[in-house]
């Protein structure tokens, strides 16, 4: 498993009967956690010290309640900033076991960069969402383009570019269907030497387009993948979708890119240590190709 070990400002204290105690900065804050399925003593007294937490409906959905709670925060990771803020259906704006990730396709940008500092080295980052992924390739100095269909999530990736003082960063933001966009820009003829997608299980584009991550996202690799520069060097592939093991994510990319890129891939669950328990929670999976 790869872990998001790095962080100083986040950490996951506990967890038990299917909710997570996460620290965000100073802020406490009780999410639902459906992965978690085992019932262990809630020793550590921070779980009545929360700052929120996020009750399940069992119709769907759910709601939050707040203790003393900001509407908007901060915290950090690395040179990065993230504006946080409680929202729809358990989310704060960020997801950071991503950190493994973006840790991951940093040093490879950074390498390509040292080795030819003239070459501009363009990254292509689809289902965008809040920016993550794509500040922690601009810090790395990779020149971007962020594709997300919701504009409330452009704006806020905006808002924590700003907050990260790389508002001056080679970022191209931009709010389309991925789909569409990414069959515009091979009509374009142009190319990325590396693409990150963090594709919804399910989700509708700007113009109600459908998407179904068990129907589309193998196509859609194999569409994305003709993006890929004839100096490519990475290319990754995030799910949070229980069917798309590590195992699938590893042969649909081999599949995709291999035979015409050669290369190699690895994938893996990726996850967050928990402070109390010394256990990992296990946070979705993520495939990647690099040469």
């Amino acid at each position: 498993m790869w872990l998001a070990d790095k962080w100083t400002d986040y950490e996951v204290l506990d967890c038990s009967k299917g909710e997570k105690l996460e620290r965000w900065g100073e802020y406490l804050l009780v999410r639902p956690a459906p992965q978690v399925i085992w019932d262990t003593p809630s020793t550590d007294g921070r779980w009545k010290k929360k700052n929120g937490h996020y009750h399940r409906s069992s119709k769907g959905g759910g709601e939050w309640e707040f203790f003393h709670l900001p509407q908007e925060w901060s915290i950090e990771y690395r040179s990065l900033t993230f504006r946080l803020k409680p929202f729809s259906f358990k989310h704060t704006g960020l997801f950071p076991e991503q950190a493994v990730n973006w840790d991951w396709f940093s040093s490879i940008i950074k390498d390509a960069r040292a080795k030819a500092p003239d070459k501009p080295f363009k990254v292509l980052n689809l289902f965008a969402y809040t920016g993550g992924a794509t500040l922690a390739a601009a810090a790395a100095g990779a020149s971007l383009t962020h594709v997300d269909a919701s504009k409330g999530m452009v704006s806020w990736a905006k808002e924590n570019a700003i907050a990260s003082g790389l508002s001056d960063a080679p970022i191209r933001w931009l709010v389309d269907d991925c789909v569409k966009f990414v069959e515009r820009e091979i009509r374009r003829g142009n190319t990325y030497d590396g693409i990150i997608m963090d594709p919804p299980s399910y989700g509708r584009g700007p113009k109600g387009e459908i998407w179904k991550i068990e129907e589309n996202i193998f196509p859609f690799i194999c569409l994305a993948a003709k993006l890929l520069s004839k100096d490519s060097r990475f290319f990754l592939v995030n799910s949070y979708t229980t069917g798309l093991q590590p195992a699938v994510l590893t042969y649909m990319i081999h599949t995709a890119l291999v035979p015409q890129l050669d290369g190699h891939v690895e994938s893996s669950e990726i996850g967050l240590p928990v402070t109390t328990s010394g256990l990992v929670l296990p946070c979705g999976a993520s495939g990647r190709w690099f040469t």
